[in-house]
């Protein structure tokens, strides 16, 4: 087995893990990212990107600790409008926004980018998907990988790994929950036909549309296209399989259209007529009750998606970059002769954070994603029509 020096292994290169590896390269503490994606680029050509808005206290100050604020500003669009419809089209709500320079967004990919163009490709080893993770008599982890030699001598791993973290299973043995919501995701592009009108809806903003527990929002992205999800209330065994999602006019003519029906002709078009391939995203999250009942294990911890996996909240990677700053403090505060010290003190700091985390999640999906039109969403907001 390859004996590595890097201390500490962090599992996975989303915005917790590239997160925690900067604040560690910035602090001289070695370390080394294990990614499944075969490279950057395979990532941003074949994973659907969103548009993501970082908050001051959790995902901008984590940028800030890292040295990066100043790009995230350059790469950043603020003010960005929000517009809540109905199945009609009808418009309920227009925030726009103008001059909210606290929640600024860029695309998932742009953050990712920023993150990776300030560490060592050296320290980022890609195509390394974890298979599983074993402790060794001397206490030392080593790493399994399902392609790649095993990697040994680790003092800590981290799995920020996602939703399906193949870390997690070593700390707690719940598995994610289906919420019963399933979204399927696209593009349009600039040269589609259809793009006019996507313009003409969510300008440079986001347009939510909501009817009888199903959704279709636009949001603009950073390169002038449209993200397109297509949300709404299915059972597990009744999710699509890959065949199905090769074209919108394919997943539309056998699935969605029966979900879709009285819906603007406008608005559904917006689905019928995406570039490309559909992602499908069905939305899982973990209970409290595995957080709460959590036990510490030496050599391992988790942040992210990873441990407080909810439905989209709009706090998601906030909650995780949050994380991968409070590890690295501990981290930087007691030294790598004190990992366990370390790893404690966040996992205590960390767990009321999860469970209100998990809460929300609830929330959103009671009366948001489930919610019968716009109107219930802007009661439950507190906000006028």
């Amino acid at each position: 087995m390859m004996q590595t020096q890097a201390p500490i292994a962090i599992i996975g290169a989303g915005p917790a893990g590239l997160t925690l590896a900067r604040l560690l390269e910035v602090a001289e503490i070695p370390y080394v990212v294990f990614e499944r994606d075969v490279s950057a680029n395979w990532a941003n050509e074949h994973q659907s990107s969103g548009t993501l808005d970082l908050h001051p206290n959790t995902g901008q100050a984590a940028l800030l600790e890292a040295g990066l604020l100043p790009k995230f500003q350059s790469l950043a669009r603020y003010g960005v409008p929000i517009t809540i419809a109905d199945a009609q089209g009808k418009i309920h709500s227009f925030l726009s926004r103008e001059g909210d320079e606290d929640e600024p967004e860029i695309d998932r990919k742009d953050l990712r980018d920023l993150l990776l163009s300030s560490l060592p490709p050296s320290k980022i080893l890609w195509d390394h998907k974890i298979q599983r993770i074993e402790k060794e008599n001397n206490g030392s982890v080593t790493i399994y990988f399902t392609h790649q030699d095993p990697k040994s001598g680790f003092r800590l791993v981290v799995g920020a790994d996602g939703a399906w973290s193949k870390v997690r299973s070593t700390i707690i043995s719940s598995k994610p929950q289906y919420s019963g919501i399933h979204f399927f995701s696209s593009f349009i592009k600039p040269e589609n036909p259809i793009y006019p009108l996507a313009a003409s809806k969510a300008g440079t903003g986001s347009f939510l549309a909501f009817g009888k527990e199903r959704q279709i929002f636009l949001y603009y992205l950073g390169d002038g296209s449209y993200h397109v999800s297509v949300g709404l209330k299915i059972s597990e065994k009744n999710i699509p399989d890959e065949s199905i999602l090769a074209s919108a006019s394919t997943l539309w003519d056998t699935f969605l259209q029966e979900y879709f029906t009285g819906w603007a002709s406008d608005l559904t078009k917006f689905v019928r007529s995406c570039d490309g391939k559909f992602r499908s995203w069905p939305l899982y999250t973990m209970t409290e009750d595995a957080i709460l009942s959590w036990d510490h294990v030496p050599r391992v911890t988790l942040v992210g998606d990873a441990v407080h996996l909810t439905v989209p909240t709009g706090d998601g990677v906030n909650n995780a970059m949050h994380d991968s700053v409070n590890l690295a403090r501990h981290i930087i505060l007691l030294g790598v002769n004190d990992l366990e010290s370390a790893t404690l003190a966040y996992e205590k700091e960390m767990r009321p954070r999860a469970v209100a985390a998990i809460q929300k999640g609830h929330w959103m999906t009671r009366h948001m994603f489930l919610a019968k039109g716009p109107e219930e969403i802007l009661a439950a907001m507190g906000t006028d029509d």
